[in-house]
């Protein structure tokens, strides 16, 4: 019997999800800072020691968090994750929806998060039951749950390997040898011509361009209300980097939801071909 086509549906969390950064929701509050002023220290920081922007937040959110004496264990991220807020639709039934769009159509879709945010925050937020996988930064913890270092970091130079990792279905991130063996594209779990990528910004470019290039679909999104978000997303189309930038609004019916389930019905037209040409 013939398996199931699968589609994958990767986004990145801040700023396409979820308005503005993951921090800002609670964490940064929490410590009493202003967001731009925590930014700011976390960008001047990274430019002075060269260093790796995600790697220097992360550090900063540890020192933050001793300086202003803030309780900061594995319990206290994911209680940030928790208060972390939505776009519209997407805690409102969007990715149930979207998997019950393909199996009427004879395909499953899953759902992945490639993100430089914290994945202890993601995991523990309102959606995070909902990805088969989540990419993303994460700290490595001591035996009393305090963060000690990071056990991972996610930017935009490595992010793309993340989609050859769904393309492969090598989503062990301590398993290197699956996901550089050669496996022709018929053969993978997930063809790239069967990936969605979601993003918003100059980050998500290089996802935005691999998926694209390599037959998917790449989408842009922006707050509705944010015309500067706006021209932003509109260059990532006329650069033909990205398909179509859409407001970031999940609703059934809104323009984004019509254009996913479109590139859906279209990888599902796709494989019912490829399956009567075997």
């Amino acid at each position: 019997m013939t398996a199931t086509p699968t589609i994958a549906i990767a986004y990145d969390f801040d700023g396409t999800l979820s308005p503005g950064s993951m921090q800002e929701h609670s964490f940064i509050p929490e410590i009493g800072e202003d967001k731009d002023a925590f930014w700011a220290r976390v960008n001047g920081r990274a430019a002075d020691l060269g260093a790796d922007n995600i790697l220097i937040y992360m550090h900063e959110m540890v020192k933050a968090a001793q300086r202003e004496e803030v309780r900061f264990r594995r319990e206290d991220i994911e209680r940030h994750g928790q208060s972390v807020s939505f776009f519209p639709g997407v805690a409102d039934g969007w990715f149930q929806r979207l998997r019950d769009y393909g199996a009427e159509r004879g395909v499953r879709v899953q759902h992945y998060i490639i993100s430089s945010g914290l994945k202890e925050m993601i995991a523990a937020s309102a959606i995070g039951g909902e990805f088969d996988a989540i990419f993303a930064s994460e700290f490595k913890y001591d035996k009393n749950d305090v963060p000690e270092w990071a056990a991972s970091a996610v930017n935009y130079t490595n992010k793309t390997q993340f989609l050859f990792r769904i393309n492969k279905g090598a989503l062990n991130l301590s398993d290197h040898k699956e996901v550089n063996a050669y496996i022709p594209e018929d053969d993978r779990p997930v063809p790239f011509r069967n990936m969605i990528y979601v993003g918003d910004g100059d980050t998500d470019v290089p996802c935005m361009r691999t998926v694209k290039e390599q037959g998917g679909v790449s989408i842009a999104v922006h707050p509705a209300d944010d015309a500067e978000g706006a021209l932003k997303t509109a260059k990532l189309k006329a650069e033909r980097r990205v398909h179509i930038a859409a407001d970031a609004d999940y609703s059934d019916g809104a323009a984004l939801d019509v254009y996913v389930k479109a590139a859906i019905d279209k990888m599902a037209a796709v494989e019912r071909l490829k399956a009567l040409e075997r």
